[in-house]
């Protein structure tokens, strides 16, 4: 056994890759860097189909290249059960109506409607599986790489219940990490700096177990 490491797909992206030029990132790789000097059992990536929109048509043909990229690390299994929910809400026009706020505004800001996309299930699919993981023994220690407070519970539960440590790694800025998970974890990592994630990219092209080549998104 050694250590497993549970990686929430979607806040990691939001936190450390998005708006930036590592997006093919290695997890694998990523682990071993950050967990050096431990043995990494079991790597789980929990994510949902993104959707594609008429600014971005692409988006879901660019995940479907990254987790077959994903699919070369022999040790990594990709649990992609999560989908979408769109709900329409209602959120102030800009530039709003209150521009100077010591005079009472001649108008309400205007409202319009817009589609918020909500992701559903990855966390749930995440804690069931760190759970199963640790009743059944799978490993000795565990990682949890997310800054979902909604996963404070599962994390105390690893950690009390079964006597085991677990860390959480934060993808997020350092000034954003939740208090409840550093205080639920056995231990913690504030962030995830770029040059890490600079050092752990995939190489452009990759050959899968068929022979089939993989290669890197040209807008990645």
């Amino acid at each position: 056994m050694g250590t497993n490491v549970y990686i929430d797909g979607f806040n990691l992206y939001n936190g450390s890759v998005r708006n930036t030029p590592f997006k093919w990132l290695d997890l694998g790789r990523l682990c071993a860097t950050l967990l050096r000097g431990q043995t990494i059992n079991r790597i789980r990536y929990f994510t949902a189909s993104v959707v594609g929109f008429q600014h971005d048509p692409q988006a879901p043909a660019r995940q479907d290249v990254y987790i077959r990229a994903l699919g070369t690390i022999p040790n990594l299994t990709v649990h992609n059960a999560g989908w979408f929910a769109a709900n329409a809400i209602l959120l102030p026009q800009f530039p709003l109506a209150y521009r100077n706020p010591e005079r009472y505004p001649k108008r309400p800001p205007q409202l319009v409607q817009v589609q918020r996309m909500e992701e559903k299930r990855t966390d749930v699919d995440l804690t069931t599986c760190l759970l199963v993981d640790c009743f059944l023994n799978d490993f000795d220690e565990a990682a949890v790489i997310s800054n979902d407070s909604d996963l404070v519970l599962p994390i105390e539960m690893v950690k009390s219940k079964f006597g085991k440590r677990i860390g959480v790694i934060n993808p997020h800025p350092p000034d954003r990490m939740s208090g409840h998970l550093q205080r639920a974890a056995s231990y913690h990592f504030r962030t995830i700096n770029r040059s890490v994630l600079a050092k752990c990219q995939f190489p452009p092209t990759l050959i899968d177990a068929q022979g089939r080549t993989i290669s890197k998104p040209a807008s990645w």
